[in-house]
């Protein structure tokens, strides 16, 4: 009788472990298990109008979209904050946001400031994220505005493809990091797959006890080798979730870039034309840049005060352009690792442009070369020995 609840004692604690263990996956399972939205076909695949409307209708779920009477026509100000295919979504001034169609009749122009030459046209893939604009057109039936109009200035174009040049290999790489993260969870798939094969060998473990249940010594082996390979399940599962841990802190740090060398280039009055000794300095960054990994140059041009202003930015503008073409020409950079270039004009003086001196420091154009710190971070990731989890099945047949 004794012997019997010693037995029944034992197995309970048994048991007891191996549902403590596979909980922690079944709620990670949950969390990773998301439901399916189901997408209504569209009826007249052909229709381009209706795709665009089938676009409109997906992007208003994710923004606050404010709806445009249809056949009104309506005029907004302000700047695009999401890009589709054919659609783009601008937020007003006000802070409203507002989902513009994009038709073969748009028209795209420059905002002329100069009125000594036309203005400028662009194609609708000049519209980019970070653009700020003004629009006309009329509302649709799905509460869109259908543009007829888009203009926007030659300043404000040049800064959005600077933006845009930082933000699209950063979602490049997003992408990778992500098919990273799937592959961790297919480890912790497996982490729960060993568990469940855990439970298995508790249930056989369990049915040898029915069986001797005269032998307490003998079950009480098979029972800590079953808790061993539950204890081998448990460290592989929270290695892999050791691992999608790191990889999510990577993902945080792809758009936090760090600065590992900064130098400022000279130039004469009135030169754009980069000296002997603006040269070397260039070799000596070009050639750190190329021994990193992941990096980008980022270029600015500036002036000191002395002329007109207006004059001055153009300058500025010429001599970014010059380093921009010594690195690439001269030192091999390739264009996609170099944002584009910009040119301040005399704002951001670093000395005082009253005296010689200061006026010389500020005929300057920075670069600096930046590391993204999300791809030269490594993750971790701690793989548990197998040869624990093997010993629960050897066992097991042994006493069968």
């Amino acid at each position: 009788m004794r012997s019997t609840r010693r037995l029944n004692l034992l197995l309970a604690l048994i048991a007891g472990l191996a549902l403590a263990i596979p909980a922690a996956a079944q709620g990670r399972n949950r969390q990773r298990t998301q439901p399916q939205t189901n997408q209504p076909a569209s009826t007249t695949p052909d229709n381009p109008r209706s795709q665009a409307t089938q676009n409109t209708n997906s992007q208003m779920q994710q923004y606050n979209i404010v709806r445009v009477p249809p056949g009104k026509k309506h005029k907004i100000d302000g700047i695009i904050v999401d890009r589709g295919v054919d659609s783009i979504i601008v937020r007003e001034k006000a802070g409203s946001e507002v989902m513009v169609i994009l038709t073969g009749a748009t028209k795209v122009k420059e905002e002329k400031r100069n009125l000594f030459r036309g203005a400028k046209t662009y194609p609708v893939t000049a519209l980019l994220r970070g653009l700020v604009l003004e629009i006309e057109g009329r509302g649709d039936n799905s509460g869109a505005l259908v543009a007829e109009k888009i203009k926007f200035t030659d300043d404000n174009y040049d800064e959005a493809r600077s933006l845009d040049s930082r933000v699209a290999p950063v979602e490049g790489r997003m992408t990778g990091v992500e098919g990273r993260v799937t592959g961790a969870e297919g480890r912790l798939d497996t982490a729960e797959s060993r568990m469940t094969t855990a439970e298995s060998r508790l249930t056989a473990t369990e049915q040898n006890a029915q069986r001797l249940s005269g032998q307490i010594e003998e079950l009480a082996a098979v029972a800590n080798t079953a808790k061993g390979g539950a204890k081998a399940a448990q460290e592989t599962a929270d290695a892999a979730l050791t691992a999608a841990s790191a990889t999510n802190d990577r993902i945080s740090t792809l758009d936090d870039f760090e600065a590992t060398k900064n130098i400022a280039v000279n130039f004469k009055v009135g030169s754009a034309t980069l000296s002997d000794e603006a040269k070397a300095a260039l070799d000596e960054i070009a050639t750190q840049a190329k021994s990193e990994k992941g990096f980008i140059i980022q270029v600015t041009g500036f002036a000191s005060a002395d002329g007109a202003e207006e004059a001055n930015r153009r300058l500025s503008q010429r001599r970014a352009d010059a380093v921009v073409r010594y690195l690439a020409m001269n030192r091999e950079i390739p264009l996609r690792r170099i944002i584009t270039p910009f040119g301040y004009g005399e704002t951001r003086p670093v000395a005082d442009n009253t005296t010689r001196e200061g006026r010389e420091q500020n005929r300057r154009v920075e670069v600096a070369v930046l590391v993204n710190k999300g791809l030269t971070t490594p993750a971790t990731i701690n793989n548990p020995t197998q040869s624990t989890s093997a010993s629960p099945q050897r066992q097991r047949t042994n006493n069968e």
